[in-house]
């Protein structure tokens, strides 16, 4: 699972998070991020996977951003 390997390095950099920490079924609030940390997420997602988040607030867990990203690069 490319996506998920690459959100988890991002999350990893980007908030000090373990990789242990980190699993598809947490949410974003029990990983510690807040509204300023999503925003900053969502920047470094779009560069790394060169692409648009829309709908951002939509997001809750890692599987659901995994799964946005992997929806948006097929299409």
């Amino acid at each position: 699972m490319m996506i998920y390997e690459k959100v988890k390095d991002i999350l990893q950099k980007e908030l000090s998070l373990t990789e242990e920490e980190i699993t598809l079924e947490k949410t974003f609030e029990e990983l510690g991020i807040d509204s300023l940390d999503l925003v900053e997420l969502v920047m470094e997602i779009e560069e790394a996977f060169d692409m648009n988040i829309e709908d951002a607030e939509g997001l809750h867990t890692v599987a659901d951003l995994v799964r946005y990203i992997d929806e948006a690069t097929k299409a």
